[in-house]
């Protein structure tokens, strides 16, 4: 096993997941009922997920090689990050 990439795709998940929706809906949920109930449902939805992505992943480098992908999702990060910098900026969708 690549250690270094389950060190790298761990650490990259858990700070993205820190602070976004789905975090806040977990702890809303948590609010409101069993804490170990949220806990099972959220980490086997975050768990179904992933293998959703890592299989979709595998499928399409089958098809486009994996260099490719790293700088389509490089651009596309960049693309998404410039476009919620412009639609924040003082006075934007006034």
């Amino acid at each position: 096993m690549d250690w270094k990439l389950v060190g790298t795709t761990f650490a990259a998940v858990f700070i993205a997941e820190l602070g976004d929706k789905t975090q806040l809906a977990t702890l809303s949920f948590a609010a409101q009922g069993s804490r170990w109930a949220v806990f099972v449902g959220s980490a086997s939805a975050l768990v179904l997920s992933s293998l959703v992505a890592v299989l979709g992943g595998e499928a399409l480098a089958r098809v486009v090689p994996p260099q490719l992908l790293q700088r389509i999702a490089g651009v596309l990060f960049l693309v998404i990050g410039v476009w919620v910098l412009w639609s924040t900026r003082p006075g934007a969708g006034a």
